[in-house]
């Protein structure tokens, strides 16, 4: 039993791996083209090709799912046209015992997506965009975040991964609300719990005058730490489950909307849950009614059930915040629907 389980199982992991490189390779080759149509003088190919490189991770993170389902297909598809799965099943093999084969590789590919999002996806994330952002020279109020601090509008352009802030405007209001001061520092670092702005020039707003310094650097005191820069200044889809949830709970304390964090949140969370519910309707496919289909259909079969499957959790999620019901049930739902079909098939084939 040892060597059939190894058997079917490295066939199912090729299969995965195969269709998750055939599809990162469109990934990829969609992000050069579209990255293309902002190349100028700072920004070439080279950098352009950077950029995707370094994005790896999440495109990795975010196709594992349907590969797992297509490549699940394939490879029980190729079994089913050998006739070695009936051969398994005259032997004795049990349907719950091919389908625990199975999933022994798919588990090893939902254990790399866990990591990757929790570990690899938030940090190549935020390096690439800053790195893109300085480059095209979009250090303007149109890019990056705004935050307040007291009577102090603080906007930054650029937040790298090791809290190196680019681009930073300030903006100091007084009691009545009027302008005081308004400054700008090409970059900012944080130094023994404090922050020190480089390069930068100071306007004073008087009474009918105003009077302007430059500065090589200057100290900066403020609440902020890079670590909170970092979750404010990148989008809910590149942070971890652990810095959403933090995140989520501080927005919601801070009386502010979290809807967007939490819907990130369940999606990453259950993501091992919305793959296993695309390989179980992947086995029940193939024992059900794609038991003698071709491969070509199979696949075909595959990528439309990916398709529905995403589009219904992209229309959910967003309702759930307009609509206010909780993400959690907007995320779960077409994960329970796949589920339910999944086992219905398997019951039919068994």
């Amino acid at each position: 039993m040892k060597i059939l389980s190894r058997y079917v199982s490295r066939i199912v992991f090729f299969s995965i791996l195969a269709v998750l490189l055939v599809v990162l390779a469109v990934d990829v080759i969609a992000a050069i083209i579209e990255e293309a149509s902002d190349i100028k003088m700072d920004y070439g190919f080279v950098d352009a090709l950077a950029y995707v490189a370094t994005t790896l991770p999440r495109r990795i993170y975010e196709n594992i799912p349907l590969s797992a389902l297509i490549g699940c297909l394939v490879g029980l598809g190729l079994l089913a046209s050998n006739t070695e799965l009936v051969v398994m099943r005259s032997a004795g093999v049990s349907l719950l015992r091919i389908i625990g084969f199975v999933l022994r590789p798919v588990m090893l590919f939902i254990v790399v997506a866990v990591l990757l999002g929790e570990y690899a996806v938030p940090y190549t994330d935020q390096l690439a965009e800053g790195r893109r952002a300085i480059l095209l020279g979009k250090q303007d109020l149109s890019r990056g975040f705004w935050n307040k601090e007291n009577n102090e509008f603080i906007h930054v352009s650029v937040v790298f991964p090791n809290g190196d802030l680019f681009g930073v405007s300030r903006y100091q209001f007084d009691d009545n609300a009027e302008l005081e001061s308004a400054s700008f520092a090409a970059s900012a670092n944080f130094i023994e719990r404090g922050w020190v702005e480089k390069e930068g020039v100071v306007t004073y707003f008087g009474d009918g005058h105003t009077s302007a310094e430059t500065f090589e650097q200057r100290q900066w005191h403020s609440k902020m730490s890079p670590q909170l820069l970092r979750l404010v200044s990148m989008e809910p889809e590149s942070l971890s489950v652990s810095e959403l949830y933090d995140y989520a709970n501080y927005l919601q304390q801070q009386g502010q909307s979290a809807g967007i964090h939490w819907l990130a949140f369940w999606n990453k969370a259950l993501q091992p849950l919305t793959t296993l519910s695309l390989v179980l309707i992947a086995v029940s496919f193939i024992f059900g009614p794609l038991r003698e289909s071709t491969t070509g259909l199979r696949i075909f079969a595959g990528v439309v059930t990916g398709i529905i499957f995403s589009t219904s959790q992209d229309l959910l999620g967003p309702a759930s915040l307009v609509y206010g019901f909780s993400a959690f049930w907007a995320v779960l739902a077409p994960i329970a629907v796949s589920i339910c079909i999944g086992l219905m098939l398997l019951r039919r084939a068994g």
